[in-house]
């Protein structure tokens, strides 16, 4: 590997470490208190629900299956990092527009973000921000500008982190998810 090469891997992880790093808006965890085996909290609430009170971020109303299919597309988002990452080492842009495409704007994608967060006020917006900061890392290496595909990686793993700043999944029933979004059913048939 060339000097050229070992600069671009280290801003690469020089942009990826100060997407992760900067949000400093990040509530500190709280400190586990030992609880025995199968034992509740001392309050008499259960184990989740001590954490969820603990934890000051916004909830975001789902249904298992509805977070479980979230879930599934942050892992998904993850791949395509590392797709992106694996693919400016060797210089290879048309990887890289290929798989930062999978996670850019479209109306499908609108759609998605508006029903997983018809529960959380904002949500909405800011899965949708994610999605339009992503297609900058496929506009940069359409372009064949690896800078400009790192600080795009960047920007897009911002949108990432103060994501999860904000925003904790809460597992609720059918009728909770459509009280909390105001009639929302649940199932969308406009979502995969």
């Amino acid at each position: 590997m060339n000097i050229a090469s070992r600069l671009g891997t280290l801003a690469i992880f020089g942009a990826l470490l100060a997407a992760c790093g900067s949000s400093s808006a990040a509530p500190p965890l709280p400190t586990p208190q030992p609880v025995a085996h199968g034992e509740p909290p001392a309050s008499g609430m259960s184990m989740s629900m001590s954490m969820s009170m603990s934890d000051s971020r916004t909830p975001l109303p789902l249904t298992a299956m509805m977070a479980a299919h979230q879930k599934q597309e942050m892992r998904d988002h993850l791949k395509v990092v590392q797709e992106v990452v694996a693919a400016l080492a060797s210089n290879d842009f048309d990887t890289i527009a290929k798989s930062a495409a999978r996670i850019g704007w479209s109306d499908q994608e609108a759609a998605m973000c508006k029903h997983m967060g018809a529960g959380a006020p904002g949500f909405a917006e800011v899965g949708e921000n994610f999605h339009r900061t992503a297609d900058t890392i496929a506009d940069a290496a359409r372009r064949k500008d690896r800078d400009g595909v790192v600080t795009a990686l960047g920007a897009t793993l911002q949108t990432c982190t103060g994501c999860h700043d904000k925003y904790r999944q809460e597992i609720v029933e059918d009728a909770a998810f459509e009280k909390a979004s105001g009639g929302a059913p649940a199932m969308d048939p406009s979502c995969p």
